[in-house]
């Protein structure tokens, strides 16, 4: 559902250097990317948001409205109590892992499960806004398809599909005994003594007592996501406002009227609305509130690209003659898809997915590819990318001025930067919603709006009147650190060393998957790993690693006895000098316009010094399929290089 960001190059690279005037078809269209770009820098950077999760005052934004009052926390392990393995989320990225485990011969009572949430989904549970649904195609991006028989019912699935196909998982292998809902990981800390982590467990239960437990975990897995928790713009007068608010992360229902199965917004036909973000949430929902609200105000800083989606049913016969044919098609289907876009040459000669993302080939910018890029050729490899990507936006602007029909609409809803500097979206509603009479396009001109009143939204004086007004506004920007700090989690490993310091500092580790100092403790990239936009088949390449490396492990060890494993010096360095030796190929990040890819364009203002430590979290360079046939070959040799395995006694 989301990119996987990159810091950029590990060499101080003038973004005058690569972004210099390109002439195509007579327009100097570098400079008008510099020009839309220089609007958007802020001074404050990623401070101009606020994490509702690390404020008291703005902590409701994050209430979970679907767990019903009175559900009791599934008490799986008692408080002084011990689990073998321990994930951390119940989204896909924790389902893989469970069920990849449980496939490499782990038992079902080893295992628990824990997440803040009433049930299984990570972002498709608190994600319920009309119109939700992936950009990624469903086939592949739905996991497990094979070993569930599941057909999904359209190429694209809607958010609602998607969580109940979370449900049809949980049934198949039992995911539920050994979850523990409303519940917040704290601290993990490592017993040297005991060769175990000890784990702090916050218990929310709605309307219940709060309570803390401590448990011990041999293993332990961060699932925590990439972009989590809803943010918030921290704009004068945020408090101020007298009308009903919310983040789309947690859409209101009771204010809007309607549901998530049926999203009819009843309750708007009266009511102005403003919603702040045309990001990929905006661009899905706007769509539903245009058709219901009486008035509708869309806020905008930076205009998404907004490509044709073109979303259709699942043809029963097409499904089993031509998609779901033989075992293993899912991977294929997978490899395919990921081989078109990191630009492999030679392409594969079929196109099996043959959607938008497949056709946008520069989007190797972002996640790699099949270049050898040195710095004497990195201007011309920059060059190249923009060269072959201008056709594509172009045609996408022009899209927008056939579609609205409103001129001067038509331009402000222009993308005008690369393909990859924020993530494209598809959609075939959400231009024509601006056609609609009670829909306004406040452009901001990059600004974004001044401030919140009391009974609206202010900018560039004028106020505009709300009795709503809804966050789009995405995720806390966790683009460095670690995937524990992204949910607030702290880990303090061997010697007392942290986790985070660890990634901030000077990030080591084997295959993207876990680090000296923290054995035990695995986590499933996107530092140090392989990108592609199927962010399902990512965890999915990761969780089958771990629980290789795990299973494996532990088979090795005397009966009786328990695997402790962490990589060696030697191992780390070796994998972060094939990081950092690609790190150039990712160079046409630099000048981006501002957003999460760029952490709001702070990257750019590395020293150089900054920008070689931003580095060692890259990613993997070659692309997707070499990632994953590195990683294969490491296991079918068998010796399990590059990682330590001691012994410690059962307790």
């Amino acid at each position: 559902m989301m990119a996987i960001l990159n810091d950029g190059p590990s060499v101080n690279i003038p973004a005058a250097d690569l972004n210099g005037p390109e002439i195509a078809d007579g327009y100097d269209y570098r400079t008008r990317y510099a020009q839309e770009r220089e609007k958007r820098i802020r001074s404050d950077g990623l401070a101009q948001y606020i994490d509702p999760a690390e404020s008291e005052k703005h902590g409701h934004f994050l209430d979970d409205p679907w767990v019903a009052p009175g559900t009791p926390v599934n008490q799986v392990v008692p408080n002084g109590g011990r689990s073998r393995i321990l994930i951390i989320g119940a989204g896909f990225g924790g389902i893989l892992m469970a069920v990849r485990l449980l496939q490499a011969g782990v038992a079902l009572n080893d295992l628990l499960i824990v997440d803040p949430a009433g049930g299984f989904g990570g972002t498709w549970y608190w994600n319920r806004y009309p119109g939700l649904m992936c950009d990624v195609e469903s086939y592949i991006y739905m996991p497990l398809l094979e070993e569930t028989d599941y057909m999904p019912k359209r190429k694209y699935a809607t958010g609602l599909e998607i969580r109940e196909y979370c449900e049809v998982i949980d049934r198949k292998f039992r995911l539920s005994e050994r979850a523990m809902f409303q519940s917040d990981v704290k601290n993990v800390t490592w017993d040297s003594d005991l060769a175990t982590w000890n784990v702090a467990i916050a218990q929310h239960p709605r309307g219940g007592e709060r309570s803390v437990i401590q448990i011990n975990a041999d293993f332990v897995l961060f699932a925590t996501g990439v972009l989590v928790g809803a943010k918030i713009a921290d704009l004068p007068g945020l408090d101020s406002f007298q009308g009903d608010s919310f983040h789309t992360a947690r859409w209101d229902y009771e204010v809007t009227g309607g549901s998530q199965a049926d999203p009819q917004l009843t309750k708007l036909q009266s009511k102005k609305v403003g919603i702040i973000g045309t990001g990929a949430t905006a661009v899905q929902a706007v769509p539903h509130l245009a058709k219901w609200a009486k008035d509708l105000y869309v806020f905008q800083r930076t205009p998404s690209s907004i490509d044709v989606r073109n979303n259709r049913d699942t043809d029963p016969d097409t499904w089993k003659q031509e998609i779901a044919t033989a075992p293993g098609w899912q991977r294929k289907r997978n490899e395919n898809f990921n081989a078109h876009m990191n630009n492999y040459d030679p392409a594969p000669s079929e196109d099996l997915v043959n959607d938008q993302w497949t056709k946008m080939r520069t989007y190797s910018a972002l996640i790699g590819g099949r270049y050898d890029v040195t710095l004497d050729g990195v201007a011309d490899h920059v060059n190249m990318l923009n060269k072959l990507d201008f056709p594509r936006q172009q045609r996408i602007r022009q899209r927008a001025e056939e579609i609205v029909k409103d001129a001067e609409t038509a331009q402000r809803l222009q993308a005008w930067y690369p393909s990859w500097c924020k993530r494209p979206c598809f959609h075939d509603e959400y231009l024509p919603s601006y056609n609609s009479h009670n829909v306004t396009l406040v452009d901001t001109h990059g600004k974004g709006v001044d401030s919140v009143t009391p009974h609206g939204i202010s900018f560039d004086g004028t106020n505009y009147d709300l009795d709503v007004l809804i966050w789009a506004t995405g995720y806390a920007n966790h683009s460095s650190g670690s995937p524990a700090a992204k949910a607030h989690i702290t880990v303090t490993g061997k010697n007392n060393r942290s986790l985070e310091d660890l990634f901030i500092t000077g990030l080591s580790t084997l295959h993207g998957a876990i680090s000296r100092d923290f054995p035990n403790l695995f986590f499933p990239g996107p530092s140090q790993t392989a990108a592609t936009a199927n962010f399902a088949f990512m965890v999915d390449t990761m969780a089958t690693h771990i629980a290789y490396i795990i299973a494996t492990a532990s088979a090795r060890v005397t009966p009786g006895k328990r695997a402790v494993v962490e990589p060696t010096v030697a191992a780390q360095e070796g994998w972060l000098a094939k990081i950092q030796d690609g790190a150039i190929m990712f160079a046409g990040i630099a000048g981006c316009t501002p957003g999460y890819i760029n952490r709001e364009g702070q990257v750019d203002k590395l020293t150089p010094e900054e920008q070689a430590n931003a580095s060692r979290g890259g990613l993997f360079p070659g692309g997707y399929q070499r990632f994953l046939d590195v990683l294969e070959a490491w296991r079918e040799n068998g010796e399990m290089e590059g990682l330590e395995i001691e012994e410690a006694v059962s307790p």
